[in-house]
């Protein structure tokens, strides 16, 4: 069988949400499934490390796909023309867009709608992509998954047509987030928090991450408990970050706040271990992958109390409504002055964390292929 992947998000040094979720996933498939071929489609040159086994053949289809008209032209013109050649079984589209030109099976990843639910923190270009192609996209593919039953319901609700054909392919995190030793810990902190006990906050500077609530929260806390406690900001500038970062010169903690940009997996995995607590308080999510890591590193989670992010961690997280920047200080402070809660939180984190990882992930993602190829 031939099955094309749509790679363009497997960039070096630049790999967050969807670049993990296809990179964990096909490097397993295509190993495992060694009698097959598989196509990955870059939009750009490509790195060899993201060719894992002999039976992925690397295709680049110009040019770049990065904005609404460049997504139109690649999609719909560049692809199909490119696919003639190779002529594969299925497409695989796992960037919640597909291709309404080609008559080849599509298995279409749609990782949530957080674009109905917060129209305004996406760029407008973006923004009227999604709200006029996301139906087409559903109906035009084979087969639909979805990281979490919330996505699944959510999808459902507003696309009530395409219920029949929506699998569930939970997302998980990366073996390396694991504990560390207290020595280890002890050097993370003095290299990144001056030596300090410290909370982190993973994800991009963009408003739908909530990042300003969460800065309030810590003012709070601050005020509350004055301690030397630091607050670790482990994400790149994504969108609509210029108000954060003025209000950030002005903030009464502003010595206390550390924004590391964009950060290699590997040493966020060590930054996540050694942290104090996660506070992952995000307006929406599809899935929610640092409560995970954080739970794998054995890191007590502060998180939201919306969207899907109770159905992953499930009773082995604080809870709080993102909107309300006193609750999540409150959780902050509980965490801080309840040693027996937080080791209770270490322990049922590590349970959690077992319902997910990417071995059942990629089994999942083989089932939809399958799934299409029997038809």
């Amino acid at each position: 069988m031939k099955i094309a992947v749509n790679t363009i998000f497997l960039q070096k040094d630049k790999l967050e949400g969807y670049g993990y979720f296809v990179q964990e996933i096909f490097k397993r498939i295509a190993k495992k499934y060694a009698e097959h071929d598989f196509y990955f489609l870059f939009d750009r040159e490509y790195d060899n490390q993201f060719i894992f086994s002999p039976n992925i053949h690397p295709v680049i289809i110009r040019p770049k796909a990065r904005h609404a008209l460049s997504f139109k032209y690649w999609y719909d013109v560049k692809l199909p023309l490119a696919l003639r050649s190779i002529q594969p079984d299925i497409i695989i589209q796992p960037f919640g867009f597909c291709s309404l030109t080609t008559n080849i099976p599509q298995l279409l990843v749609v990782h949530d709608v957080a674009f109905l639910h917060y129209p305004k923190q996406i760029p407008a270009h973006h923004l009227l992509y999604y709200k006029f192609f996301t139906k087409s996209f559903l109906q035009k593919a084979t087969r639909i998954a979805t990281v979490s039953e919330f996505s699944k319901n959510d999808i459902i609700k507003k696309y009530p047509a395409v219920s029949h054909k929506i699998d569930l392919v939970y997302s998980a995190a990366k073996d390396f987030f694991i504990p560390l030793n207290t020595s280890f810990r002890h050097q993370i902190k003095i290299q990144y928090a001056e030596g300090n006990e410290y909370f982190l906050f993973v994800g991009g500077i963009h408003p739908r991450k909530n990042l300003m609530n969460v800065l309030k929260a810590f003012s709070l806390f601050k005020k509350w408990q004055r301690s030397n406690m630091k607050l670790l900001v482990a994400g790149r500038l994504a969108w609509q970050y210029s108000d954060i970062i003025e209000k950030l010169k002005t903030y009464k903690h502003k010595t206390d706040v550390i924004l590391l940009g964009y950060v290699e997996e590997e040493e966020l995995a060590k930054i996540m271990a050694s942290a104090y607590g996660l506070v992952f308080a995000s307006l929406f999510e599809g899935f929610g992958v640092p409560i995970i890591e954080a739970m794998q590193c054995g890191i007590p989670v502060i998180t939201s109390s919306v969207s899907s992010m109770p159905e992953i961690a499930g009773d082995a997280a604080l809870y709080a409504d993102p909107l309300d920047y006193d609750a999540i200080a409150q959780k902050m402070m509980l965490l801080y002055k309840d040693e027996k809660l937080r080791n209770e939180l270490v322990e049922k984190g590590f349970e959690q964390c077992k319902k997910f990882n990417w071995d059942i992930t990629a089994q999942l993602m083989w089932d939809s292929i399958i799934a299409i190829t029997k038809k």
